[in-house]
């Protein structure tokens, strides 16, 4: 219960439903009392707010922080494991494999794939329970995706019962303890990954994942106009801070 719970509040504190929350009070506020200063200024901000968290040079530069942390694994050392954690999914046994992995989830697996071609020997292992009414859970739904990419069923160990990133890492420890391996996400998250897992006694080599800010080359339109794209690179950034800020409350 407190899982859900947890998931329920931070869902609300993510910038989308967080400002229209703030901009459905402010609403209220202008319409059913007296206090209209205050709500035109809640609205205000709420628009503000949301406009900016939506163009690309303000999100992709929330998110880079903790992307810039670790930079993409091109060693060549012997592993013993690749671990590789969950993201979001759904299943739909008629679709391509790869298609049941959302936009976080597939870079994750593809990039779990490559290191394991470039390191013979190597187990993968992946993790993530079933979500609410999914028959399949998140590891498996990985291990089906890297299976149709080349992998070997034998070569392969879904952890299925670990609900967010501190299960995962015990779920890991039963069996990877001692053992040399990476540990594969998503860019951003993976700083809070690593802090999780080394205070599970593991000692994972850092390997990134679906990168997304970015400096580079873009064009005009993309920086200057608000884009639904960029407000989840700043709600990717915004859902790390509050995992950073929740992990410091449980300490």
């Amino acid at each position: 219960m407190l899982f859900y719970l947890k998931k329920a509040i931070g869902s609300l504190l993510l910038p989308l439903p967080f400002l229209l929350l703030l901009m459905a009070i402010g609403l209220v506020l202008l319409w059913i009392t007296r206090w209209q200063k205050s709500a035109k200024c809640l609205i205000t901000f709420s628009w503000l707010a949301l406009l900016l968290l939506s163009l690309q040079p303000v999100a992709d530069r929330l998110l880079m922080p903790s992307e810039k942390q670790y930079p993409t694994y091109r060693e060549t050392t012997p592993v013993d494991f690749i671990v590789v954690l969950g993201g979001g999914y759904t299943y739909n046994a008629e679709w391509a494999p790869s298609s049941n992995l959302f936009p976080n989830s597939l870079p994750r697996v593809t990039e779990g794939v490559r290191l394991y071609l470039q390191h013979p020997g190597a187990k993968l292992i992946f993790t993530g329970a079933a979500a609410l009414s999914n028959p399949q859970p998140s590891a498996k739904v990985a291990a089906m995706v890297a299976q149709s990419l080349g992998v070997p069923e034998r070569d392969i160990i879904v952890l299925d019962q670990a609900k967010d990133t501190i299960e995962e890492a015990q779920a890991v420890a039963q069996i990877a303890s001692q053992k040399r391996l990476l540990l594969v996400t998503s860019a951003n998250h993976l700083p809070r990954a690593m802090a999780i897992f080394q205070s599970q006694g593991l000692n994972p080599l850092p390997a990134p994942a679906n990168q997304m800010a970015t400096l580079g080359p873009l064009n005009p339109w993309e920086k200057i106009f608000p884009s639904a794209y960029y407000l989840s690179h700043s709600e990717r950034a915004w859902y790390e801070a509050l995992g950073s800020l929740w992990l410091k409350v449980k300490e």
